[in-house]
């Protein structure tokens, strides 16, 4: 009986993880304060597309513009990563404290990636530096 459960769980398991390939929507359908930020931040930008990505546990949304840029959304709209290749985030997407700290201790430097990941918040600067912060935003370590 374990194996049979065992068995269903895995091919279960398997075909949501298939189904949560990005399904193309439209700009509209995105959580409302993932189109704030979007028309506030990028209203130079032209978007390529949007999708969604849904699993059993979470929905997450991503945006890709024509030149590269990506956001990454959770289900409620809120910005879990904004890759803007070589160019600078826009300040308003950086909490100020790491904001300060980046231009404190790097002032040559912007940040051309900021994400949350395992947990962590991480900033990628342009000398590719990556900052790691907690949810408090400390800096708690640094990668080269």
């Amino acid at each position: 009986m374990k194996r049979f459960f065992l068995t269903l769980f895995i091919a279960l398991t398997l075909c949501l993880s298939a189904c949560a390939d990005g399904r193309p929507i439209t700009f509209e359908q995105l959580p409302a304060n993932a189109q704030t930020i979007i028309t506030q931040n990028f209203v130079r930008e032209n978007i390529l597309f949007v999708t969604v990505d849904t699993d059993l546990f979470s929905t997450e949304y991503e945006v890709r513009f024509n030149d590269g840029k990506e956001l990454d959304f959770d289900g409620n709209g809120n910005l879990k990563k904004v890759d803007c290749q070589y160019e600078r985030v826009p300040d308003a997407l950086i909490p100020a404290q790491v904001l300060q700290q980046v231009q404190a201790s790097y002032p040559n430097a912007f940040i051309v990636e900021w994400k949350l990941d395992d947990g962590q918040w991480k900033a990628e600067l342009n000398n590719t530096l990556e900052l790691v912060f907690n949810k408090r935003y400390q800096l708690v370590g640094i990668d080269d």
